[in-house]
């Protein structure tokens, strides 16, 4: 793919979908939204962990590792974990490299290099190098769905397209999308495009709005894979244009954010009125929810298919303080099972509360 071609293809995505205008002024507003949240939130520190733990779940989840949200949490507070190595070291490369994201220039093919190496290493072959052979993405029968940019051309491709990226006028929430799509067109790297392209758009768009270090839109992303591969698939086949995944990922985008403000504004907890003897425990009021609730209703807001124990290793408590908590919350009308109790699922619900 010549420079000329890749300017050409990356034109193109800018027939703007009339739908982009009402998100981008959907996610202008609720940005506004989140800062006001987290200024009445009891624990931003916690929050903004928990809501970074769940990043990693998720973007590790998608490429296939096996960790529970309570491993990972686990692997990443340094406690010891029974799992796959491979799937624990992952996650600790993951952590490494979203904690010093933010030191990462968007624009710069050495960082992009730096932070493959931190995300692969001692897991790939070709760790912080782009790949010297040639890749294709394989449906599980045999069908191939992509075929990754020449080997040979990889290196220019990607320096024209941040060169491109730095250059652009356009909406940091379009060009970061594009961006994330075309890392995934060029597929860079023998292995972890999907994990660098995710990264990478949470580094552009925090760039441009420090909030979006925190944001979990991995979560949805992991919640919504289905979509997002069809939005990738739809991309490649309609002419490399990319429409598909840009709406896809501005509606991942503002999901992301109003579950955020869901979370920021139910953990807030009052201890005043509890006994001495209780006030560690807090007790769940009505509303406000209390700390712990608060943060189960985060977690299956990202993950609904949680059990106690799941949930008691994610925030280190107990199963039993769990379901404790869970009874509290279906009573109030924040969350419902759906389903059985093996097979079925939580759906937290939205203004059902007293």
């Amino acid at each position: 793919m010549q420079k000329e071609k890749l300017i050409t293809l990356l034109e193109k995505f800018y027939t703007a979908d009339p739908k982009w205008y009402e998100l981008v002024g959907n996610i202008h507003a609720l940005l506004e939204r989140v800062k006001i949240s987290e200024e009445q939130s009891a624990d931003v520190f916690h929050l903004r962990k928990l809501s970074r733990i769940l990043s990693i779940y998720a973007s590790t989840a998608i490429e296939g590792n096996r960790l529970t949200v309570g491993q990972v949490t686990d692997v990443i507070n340094g406690k010891p974990v029974w799992g796959p190595p491979k799937d624990i070291k992952e996650v600790q490369n993951a952590w490494l490299a979203y904690n010093q994201m933010e030191t990462y220039n968007p624009w710069s093919v050495h960082d992009l290099l730096s932070a493959h190496a931190t995300l692969t290493e001692a897991l790939v072959d070709e760790s912080g190098q782009f790949r010297t052979v040639d890749v294709a993405v394989v449906r599980s029968d045999g069908v191939v769905l992509h075929r990754g940019s020449p080997a040979k051309d990889t290196p220019k491709l990607v320096v024209q397209l941040l060169e491109w990226g730095q250059e652009r006028a356009a909406h940091p929430l379009i060009v970061s999308s594009v961006i994330h799509y075309m890392l995934e067109y060029i597929h860079p790297f023998c292995d972890g495009n999907g994990r660098i392209g995710r990264l990478w758009q949470s580094l552009i768009l925090c760039k441009w709005n420090p909030l979006f270090a925190w944001m979990p839109i991995e979560t949805l992303v992991y919640n919504n894979q289905a979509h997002y591969y069809k939005s990738l698939q739809d991309s490649h086949k309609n002419g490399q244009d990319c429409r598909p995944f840009i709406t896809f990922m501005l509606g991942a985008i503002e999901n992301s954010l109003y579950k955020y403000i869901d979370v920021a504004t139910e953990t807030k907890w009052e201890t005043k009125d509890l006994p001495a003897d209780r006030v560690q425990e807090h007790v769940p009021l009505n509303v406000p929810q209390n700390k712990i609730s608060g943060q189960i209703l985060f977690l299956l807001q990202g993950n609904p298919e949680l059990t106690a124990i799941q949930l008691g290793q994610a925030l280190s408590v107990s199963d039993r303080t769990i379901k404790r908590h869970i009874q509290k919350l279906r009573e109030q009308g924040w969350i419902r099972r759906v389903g059985s109790d093996k097979t079925g699922y939580w759906e937290v619900l939205r203004g059902q509360y007293k």
